[in-house]
């Protein structure tokens, strides 16, 4: 296929990460055509400028809408807060625009209905930007979890834990605005509940607790304002087929950096993940020789692709924007028609209710069923 004209919203942290996927997912990959980096749009003219000279865009706009508008662009990259993401995913499917969007789909559950309902009408690509399901380890994972190497899964444990908001007097940011979510749980636990999904499937059930670790955060100008969201989340969960699983995420926790630890028990063994260490994992089986079992530390090597199209040695590694590059491999696969790994709007929408499911459980203290 010729190469894709793409257009990016926002230019932030994710937004750099999707320039850079765009930029080297031809070189990387070598069997798709260079996209062509059409359009870029950001909060003013000059900033959008200055960031298309340095991420390599053709055009610049103070105006997301010129983005979408543009006749070149045939997919679109959403990287702003929360808040936006459904105004901008729905007019650029409805302008004929493929549309990768970063997590969570929005901060309210009819807005991201309404994505999923664009998306169906378009009959466009719209993927959702989890990128940790791309980790050749986690894909390695659910192959041997489906092969049996740890027999029937009766248990999972998974943790999110970063330090970003721990520092109690960190000034008020728009993350701990209720018009971006309920914090914790959307904000950050999705990305665990991606991992669960694509392991093991639906949320069926989730009772789930919430806190405020600090209720007020400075403001820059003075004073005090309130916290609006929760920066602490645990839930119990009932995954499809009745697994008992317990998630827990936390904004505020000092110290930790990028971790998402999963703990997976089955039958016949156990297998242990952290994204900290995102290039290895631990396993224990039961058939292991008398005497000598215990948890075998896996790394990550060529075998568990596309880890090849990166490195030709084991053990050397990946990175965070490394798997943004794979799963733009996969977006460009999946607008070509081909079998892709990525999460839609379709499944997006299935970590959102469960999300909703959860605030709805904290708000009336009692177990709730999640719509799938």
């Amino acid at each position: 296929m010729a190469g894709l004209g793409v257009g990016l919203i926002g230019t932030g942290y994710m937004g750099k990460c999707h320039a850079l996927a765009w930029n080297s997912v031809a070189s990387v990959f070598g069997d798709v055509d260079r996209p062509r980096l059409v359009a870029l749009a950001e909060v003013d003219a000059d900033l959008a400028a200055r960031k298309a000279g340095e991420l390599g865009f053709e055009t610049a706009t103070g105006n997301w809408r010129d983005v979408i508008d543009n006749p070149a662009v045939d997919v679109v990259s959403v990287t702003t807060p929360n808040a936006f993401h459904a105004d901008m995913a729905i007019a650029a499917l409805q302008a004929g625009k493929h549309v990768w969007c970063e997590k969570p789909m929005a901060p309210r559950l009819a807005d991201a209905e309404r994505m999923r309902t664009a998306a169906r009408q378009a009959g466009k690509v719209a993927a959702m930007g989890y990128n940790y399901i791309q980790n050749p380890m986690i894909r390695h994972i659910k192959a041997l979890i489906a092969s049996g190497a740890i027999g029937a899964v009766n248990h999972v444990r998974v943790e999110m834990d970063e330090d970003f908001m721990a520092d109690p007097s960190a000034l008020f940011y728009w993350k701990s605005e209720a018009a971006s979510g309920y914090g914790a749980l959307d904000d950050f636990a999705v990305h665990p509940l991606s991992l669960l999904f694509v392991l093991f499937g639906h949320v069926e059930a989730v009772i789930a607790d919430m806190v405020k670790p600090y209720a007020q955060r400075p403001l820059a100008s003075g004073g005090q304002r309130s916290v609006e969201n929760h920066d602490v989340a645990s839930v119990l969960l009932r995954l499809e087929g009745g697994i008992s699983t317990v998630l827990m995420a936390n904004r505020s926790a000092w110290g930790r950096k990028g971790r998402i630890a999963l703990q997976i028990f089955g039958s016949a063994g156990s297998i242990l993940f952290d994204q900290e260490r995102m290039n290895e994992f631990e396993i224990y089986q039961t058939g292991d020789i008398s005497g000598g079992q215990g948890f075998r530390k896996v790394l990550a090597a060529p075998e568990h692709a596309p880890y090849h199209r990166f490195i030709p040695a084991p053990g050397h590694g990946l990175g965070f924007n490394d798997l943004k590059i794979i799963e733009c491999r996969e977006l460009i696969a999946a607008i070509d028609g081909q079998p892709s790994h990525l999460i839609g709007f379709e499944d997006g929408l299935r970590i959102e209710r469960a999300i909703h499911a959860m605030a709805r459980s904290f708000e009336e203290q009692r177990w709730v069923r999640v719509e799938n």
